[in-house]
């Protein structure tokens, strides 16, 4: 993954500090034709803004028996959106890391680590299309169930200074997804922009978050 516009300046990131535990909210997950709307409660705050990278994103998620749902909106641009269908480590866009069985403590992914991404464009002939994929995780001891083609949903919307996108993981996309026998999931994100930076739930790409689940934080899920 390339490096994000905006680096922390401190030797060692704050958030490297502590074991954060985010709630995320039950909400029923209606996907209409305009995609997936969620409420102010169901923010997610993005922890790395302690060590000074940017935060121009809302980001939102929930969750209910049929899977996970999020919202994005991201303002303050002037320029579109750098989307490849063909690069997708490197795109814009919200990246989600998920350990459907949250063992902190190892270093290497199994196939309970899963990596969502969600761009606003960048398939199609045109690179109009909005994309959303199931990214293998690097050096990963083993890889959760492929995801059938358009199992993962997700609908955009273009805006002046920005866009705004909502997702829907169902289920069946989340190997060992069991929310009434397993509340707790390891949980990471990142927001990528060439333009804004890298908005992050905690640590930066000076740790290797992308491949270690030991550097996420951990998610509740609660009602």
């Amino acid at each position: 993954m390339d490096a994000p516009q905006s680096k922390p300046k401190k030797f060692i990131d704050p958030t490297m500090l502590f074991r954060f535990e985010i709630p995320i909210r039950q909400h029923k997950l209606e996907w209409t034709g305009k995609g997936l709307a969620l409420p102010e409660t169901c923010r997610i705050a993005s922890l790395g803004a302690l060590s000074g990278r940017n935060n121009y994103a809302d980001v939102r998620l929930a969750w209910d028996d049929t899977g996970i749902g999020i919202h994005v909106q991201v303002t303050g641009k002037k320029q579109l959106p750098w989307c490849r269908e063909t690069r997708l480590d490197e795109s814009d866009g919200f990246h989600l890391w998920l350990d459907t069985r949250c063992s902190p403590n190892i270093h290497r992914a199994t196939a309970y680590c899963h990596r969502f991404l969600f761009m606003p464009s960048g398939g199609g002939p045109t690179r109009g299309r909005p994309v959303a994929s199931l990214i293998e995780i690097n050096r990963a001891r083993a890889n959760p169930k492929p995801v059938p083609p358009n199992t993962l949903q997700l609908k955009t919307l273009a805006r002046q200074d920005g866009y705004e996108l909502s997702g829907l993981i169902p289920a069946v996309a989340m190997t060992g997804f069991a929310p009434k026998d397993q509340s707790r999931l390891g949980f990471y994100f990142i927001v990528i922009d060439r333009e804004l930076g890298w908005q992050t739930l905690s640590l930066g790409p000076e740790y290797p978050v992308a491949e270690n689940p030991s550097l996420w934080a951990e998610a509740d899920l609660v009602s």
